[in-house]
């Protein structure tokens, strides 16, 4: 992969149109249709007034200039009372509108955020493994903000600009029919312009520009995430030049995208001209005819500057709506994007029982690959069974504690766990019922506390302390300056590797599942750590079903079946003693290379 590839699933996902982009935000407006009603109904109100202030301008100079003006009257007044009274409406309903789209956007936002995380969450590990962690981000983040551009933009900008002026050219149609059609024609075809430039000029540089800017989040969240392998090898410089590639790639491409934006405000500056002109000519000859007066040409400067301001307002408003349309397009996907696995239409809660695990006829293959790497697998675990699993990587060894917390789907055949299809339960109450302690525990950058508790949110202080002493991992804890209150860092890193197992194994504890498993836990321990994650997980093995997956075959001796994986299949399985005596096996091989 290039410094400049984008993540593998958005080559992989659709682009969406804008009009399902448009449905989306639809769908989020519809959330509170009260505020909603207000905002509709004000913005409306104050587009209505706006189109009568040069009308009442026009009526105000026809007062004051017409054959029958009386300075001593009071026409002229009511005629300035009714100007300033339309003013005065359009900023009191706008003052409302907006009033009405501050809470109504801002709950939006949070809402859709929200939704955009929990389906983010619950897409496969597969596709994780595939997306940068920073892209992500930037996606959800940078179209929570779109959201909001759209909304403001559309309800408090471009629907009030296009009614005045609409509003304005019927006006002027039916008071004098030429003027009215060519203001409407002007301003039909620069609208038209206008969006045909947004969609199809520059939205593909957009989104373009768009994806780059997902790079370059993932590409500042993948160095500073591994900020420790930068430091180790000394290479701040090198990271420092491919960020640097990678930003002018991003101003390169963004460069095109605002140089886009720039060239349709050329079909602007025609517009507005050709509607000063136009007007101003017509207006003026209507007058030198007799058939305008003073008041109808101060109507038609007025009208023309209020609608050249819309104009101008219309290009940069249509440009941002579908900067924010390609913007809120990512979380738009995610929310059309179908989970990889997902659960069975009304599935039930699995129900926990002693932890049997049945591998039953299981055919498996990972995407991209043609051949499975299981075909006709069975394997049976009774509950309570301490099992064990060696093998060269690539064996089959992790895909097999993956296909049990169905983090996978199978192709064909059946896992069942206590008589249960992993396939027809929740995945949620699945994986709770299966504790797992990872080579490499990723711990939250959140206390000590908060960690081991994660397994059991309502744990007592009590509970918390009695996981983390089964887990061997109290002592070391109250040495800290400020013990369970310890924040441990991004990942845990604020821990040595054998803290952060140890605490991994008391999150485990306080699970109290009866399934655990064991993914590589010692391999990167030295021996005094080793020791004490040995004895913890040989106590909190007791009495229940585990899975453990190891290279140390020290870490194994003691399991009541070894299973030794070869290439999907099960080639050799016993006791360690008994696979050490046959000599001539993988095991036995094994065995003698690590001087067992």
């Amino acid at each position: 992969m290039t410094d400049f590839d984008d993540d593998a699933d958005k080559r992989r996902e659709r682009i969406l149109s804008n009009l399902e982009v448009i449905g989306f935000v639809a769908r989020q407006w519809k959330r509170r249709p009260g505020l909603f009603a207000g905002l509709f109904v004000f913005t409306m109100a104050a587009t209505v007034a706006d189109v009568f202030v040069p009308v009442a301008a026009g009526a105000l100079i026809d007062s004051i200039s017409g054959e029958g003006a009386n300075r001593e009257g009071s026409t002229h007044w009511m005629a300035l009372g009714v100007f300033i009274g339309f003013a005065v409406l359009v900023n009191a309903f706008r003052q409302i509108a907006v009033r009405c789209e501050v809470p109504f956007s801002s709950a939006n936002m949070a809402d859709m955020t929200t939704e955009a995380f929990a389906k983010v969450q619950r897409f496969s590990a597969d596709w994780h493994a595939n997306t940068f962690a920073g892209s992500i981000v930037r996606r959800i983040t940078r179209g929570m903000w779109a959201y909001d551009t759209i909304t403001a933009t559309l309800w408090l900008g471009l629907i009030p600009s296009v009614s005045v002026m609409i509003g304005l050219g019927v006006y002027m149609l039916f008071t004098w029919v030429w003027v009215g059609v060519y203001a409407l024609t002007v301003t039909a075809i620069f609208m038209a312009l206008s969006v045909w430039m947004a969609n199809s000029y520059i939205r593909p540089q957009n989104l373009i520009s768009n994806a780059v800017d997902s790079q370059l989040g993932g590409a500042v969240s993948d160095a500073i995430s591994s900020i420790a392998t930068v430091k180790s090898f000394g290479a701040e410089a090198r990271e420092d030049e491919r960020f640097h590639r990678l930003a002018w790639h991003w101003r390169t491409e963004t460069k095109k995208t605002w140089l886009r934006f720039v060239n349709t405000w050329l079909v602007q500056i025609v517009a507005v001209l050709a509607l000063q002109a136009g007007l101003a000519g017509l207006l003026l000859q209507l007058w030198t005819e007799g058939n305008a007066s003073a008041g109808d040409v101060v109507f038609g400067i007025t009208a023309f500057l209020m609608m050249a301001g819309y104009m101008r307002r219309f290009g940069e408003e249509v440009q941002n709506v579908q900067r924010g349309l390609d913007e809120i397009q990512d979380i738009a996907g995610y929310a059309k994007m179908a989970e990889q696995i997902a659960d069975a239409p009304d599935a039930p809660i699995f129900e926990p029982g002693a932890g049997e695990i049945v591998f039953d006829d299981v055919r498996f293959t990972y995407a991209g690959q043609e051949r499975p790497l299981y075909d006709g697998f069975n394997l049976k675990i009774s509950a309570g069974e301490k099992v064990a699993l060696v093998g060269p990587t690539g064996s089959g060894k992790s895909t097999f504690v993956k296909l049990v917390q169905r983090l996978y789907d199978i192709d064909a055949g059946a896992i069942r766990i206590d008589g249960q299809d992993v396939r027809s339960v929740t995945q949620t109450s699945l994986r709770s019922a299966i504790a797992l302690v990872p080579q490499d525990p990723a711990l939250f950058h959140r206390t000590i506390r908060e960690n081991i508790a994660y397994a059991r949110p309502d744990a007592s202080e009590a509970e918390i302390i009695d996981a983390a002493i089964r887990a061997r991992a109290h002592d070391f804890i109250e040495r800290l300056p400020q013990g369970y209150d310890t924040l441990v860092g991004e990942r845990g890193v604020k821990l040595s590797g054998g803290e952060r197992q140890r605490v991994a194994i008391a999150r485990a504890v306080l699970a109290d599942a009866p399934i655990l498993i064991f993914d590589e836990a010692t391999s990167s321990l030295d021996n005094e750590t080793e020791r004490f994650v040995q004895e913890a997980m040989a106590e909190v093995t007791m009495g229940k079903t585990a899975i453990v997956i190891a290279h140390r075959l020290s870490t194994i001796r003691d399991a009541d079946r070894i299973l030794v994986f070869d290439q999907g299949r099960i080639v050799e399985q016993g006791t360690h003693d008994e696979l050490a005596a046959q000599g001539e096996g993988v095991y036995a091989r094994l065995a003698a290379l690590a001087g067992t």
